[in-house]
């Protein structure tokens, strides 16, 4: 099964859990969703990753695409552009603006417990990909992203609660920077992708 059928079925993607992170997260940010449209897109955003050899390679990055389809088809084109660009760098890529969905998205990673979170993205297997990437190693994508101290503390452990505690820190400065639309300086223009 590819990495990104088990992100969907039980990793970080997890088809309900994931949702639920996302819809809680959009309530903090701009009040409680009571569109139903946006529900369905807290669901469909990342269903894309089915069948993705890859989390973060140039495969896994369209996984975006998915949703924004099912959106665009059903509610128009407004839609399908909040799931379209929920990826920042898909954003950063066709020099858009990222979403709404972009930083509840992100926010709710923050918000999960790590306990909840870390056994599913070990299991699922997607955690070694996101490890190996993390802080711009390995000439990621990340690479020239402005990761505070304790981040780069962070990631530098080496481990895997390190790894978590610098990936939500800097998810959690990101979101703050961004959540009132201000335009995204930190995610690198024309950033690569690695197949795993």
């Amino acid at each position: 099964m590819k990495v990104g059928t088990k992100s969907v079925l039980f990793g970080a993607h997890q088809f309900m859990l994931h949702p639920i992170f996302v819809f809680i997260a959009w309530w903090k940010l701009y009040g409680f969703p009571f569109d139903p449209r946006l529900w369905l897109a807290f669901v469909v955003h990342d269903l894309g990753y089915w069948d993705k050899l890859n989390m973060d390679g140039a495969e896994g990055e369209k996984h975006v695409e998915f949703g924004a389809n099912v959106m665009a088809r059903l509610f128009g084109p407004a839609w399908g552009e909040l799931c379209l660009y929920h990826s920042r760098f898909y954003a950063k890529r066709d020099g858009k603006q990222f979403s709404r969905l972009c930083v509840a998205d992100k926010l709710a990673v923050v918000l999960e417990p790590w306990w909840l979170y870390l056994p599913r993205v070990w299991l699922s297997g997607e955690l070694w990909e996101y490890m190996a990437l993390a802080g711009g190693k390995n000439d990621s994508k990340y690479k020239g992203e402005p990761n505070s101290e304790y981040v780069s503390m962070q990631l530098d452990t080496g481990t895997i609660r390190g790894w978590h505690r610098g990936m939500t820190a800097y998810l959690k400065d990101w979101v703050d920077e961004h959540k009132d639309g201000k335009w995204d300086t930190w995610t690198p223009v024309g950033a690569k992708t690695h197949d795993y």
